[in-house]
């Protein structure tokens, strides 16, 4: 399957975030704000991404403030669109964030 062709509907991207409630559609990508306990814990959290970003060949669009992490999902061989990559890496760092005590701020990036 080419990259093309693993790309998301619109309908398919609102189930998937029926399952990821801290994440949102947004800025052509699935994003997500996570705030952690301390500025230490927001380096974990990044060091976590990245590794999950070698394991999976799939690196996210990153922004660390102080104790919030922004991260946002897209896939860039499929033309910058939301493929079932997306999903897995969002889901993966979701479950890294929640291991280091950070919570979602999704709110954030509904502008």
């Amino acid at each position: 399957m080419t990259a093309t062709e693993d790309v998301l509907t619109e309908s398919q991207i609102d189930a998937a975030l029926a399952e990821l409630p801290d994440w949102r559609h947004r800025l052509g990508g699935l994003v997500t704000v996570y705030k952690a306990p301390t500025a230490a814990a927001a380096l974990e959290l990044i060091a976590a991404v990245g590794s999950l970003a070698e394991a999976q060949n799939h690196h996210p669009d990153l922004d660390w403030r102080f104790r919030r992490v922004f991260l946002r999902y897209s896939s860039h061989d499929a033309g910058d669109k939301v493929t079932r990559r997306d999903v897995a890496a969002a889901t993966a760092a979701g479950a890294a964030a929640a291991g280091l005590g950070a919570t979602a701020e999704p709110g954030l990036v509904d502008g």
